[in-house]
């Protein structure tokens, strides 16, 4: 009999993806979504897997709604990877933003609880707990120290997992994945931010490019390579927490200029802080502009995990580096940009 799981926030990159990998498998995929107006599908589309998904109403803030959608699927495993997983709207949102993340956490774990605590359990924490990093790199021994309302809100949910584990003997994981990637990546996060630009630009649709700090440093991976992780956890004797990660560090000013390159275009750096200016060598267009309005209040300036615990225990490891990442998100916009509007 196959498999029955249950992801919420499967519309996401992350969801769209870990979708695809389980139907391969074999698994009955069944998918929490926020009815707000449309349904939106894209990624489910682009990976053509929607018409294969059995989907169904699902709030975080909801207790009842929650329970009502375990008892109908009485799923095998549990994907919570539904969030708002936004840092700079965590500034602006703080009390929704524990209300879905951190309260959102408790709610799933107290009703899987309830109706016999059989369901495995897998929480989508974020390396942003690790914050103003007190060890570098960062692993699942590393203290926490989260520097924004997302952060705070997403370590809640990871004691809580661990809480639940320990507490009543529930199969309970808690992934801290550092920050990964793909094509399916939202438009409001920097990586996406920066290759769907530069192919406006390069389509004569965008003059220029302004970011916040770029010499903030993230361990950057590709969102395929993850949810294998996401998987691998749950299929283990014992639950436990891992960091999914690369190992590698790269600054945001270096993801600008691989992703330059795919175009063609090297760059020169002028002026300093709010006044940094990028300016493309060959033509002498300035391309990149510092706007300090994308500053983060409380800035997380160094990310880089540690995943031999993964490498070791669950036999995972990341198969695309940074140069192939940022080909492939590069190539996909390229499309994007010949096509109508752009979806996510």
């Amino acid at each position: 009999m196959a498999k029955r799981a249950l992801i919420t926030g499967i519309t996401g990159q992350d969801g769209a993806y870990l979708s695809k990998l389980l139907l391969e498998k074999g698994y009955e995929v069944h998918g929490g979504v926020r009815r707000i107006g449309v349904i939106s599908t894209g990624r489910l589309d682009e990976l053509d897997v929607t018409d294969s998904l059995t989907l169904h109403d699902f709030e975080l803030l909801e207790e009842s709604n929650i329970r009502r959608v375990l008892e109908k699927i009485a799923p095998d495993e549990v994907y919570n990877l539904a969030a708002q997983s936004f840092v700079a709207v965590s500034f602006e949102q703080p009390i929704y933003t524990s209300n879905a993340d951190a309260l959102g956490v408790a709610r799933m774990l107290e009703c899987i609880r309830s109706l016999g605590g059989k369901s495995r359990f897998y929480q989508a924490s974020t390396s942003e707990m690790f914050g103003k990093v007190q060890a570098i790199p960062q692993s699942e021994a590393t203290p926490f120290y989260p520097r924004s309302p997302y952060g705070v809100a997403k370590l809640f949910g990871h004691w809580s997992t661990v809480n639940y584990r320990e507490s009543f003997d529930m199969y309970a994981c808690s992934g801290i994945l550092f920050n990964h990637e793909s094509p399916l990546r939202g438009k409001e996060f920097v990586t996406r931010k920066i290759t769907l630009a530069f192919a406006r630009i390069a389509a004569g649709q965008q003059d220029v490019l302004e970011l916040g700090n770029l010499d903030a440093k993230r361990d950057w991976g590709y969102a395929a390579d993850y949810v294998e992780g996401m998987w691998r956890m749950l299929q283990q004797e014992e639950a436990d927490d891992y960091v999914l990660a690369t190992g590698e560090t790269h600054s945001i000013r270096s993801f600008v200029e691989a992703a330059g390159r795919y175009f063609g275009w090297e760059f020169g750096w002028k002026g300093e802080g709010a006044n940094e200016i990028g300016i493309e060598r060959k033509s002498g267009r300035t391309l990149v502009r510092v706007n300090p309005a994308f500053y983060r209040p409380a800035e997380v300036d160094l990310l880089i995990g540690d995943p031999a615990k993964a490498e070791n225990k669950l036999g995972w490891k990341r198969s695309v580096d940074l140069s192939g990442l940022v080909e492939l998100m590069c190539d996909a916009d390229m499309k994007r940009t010949k096509g109508g509007p752009i979806a996510f």
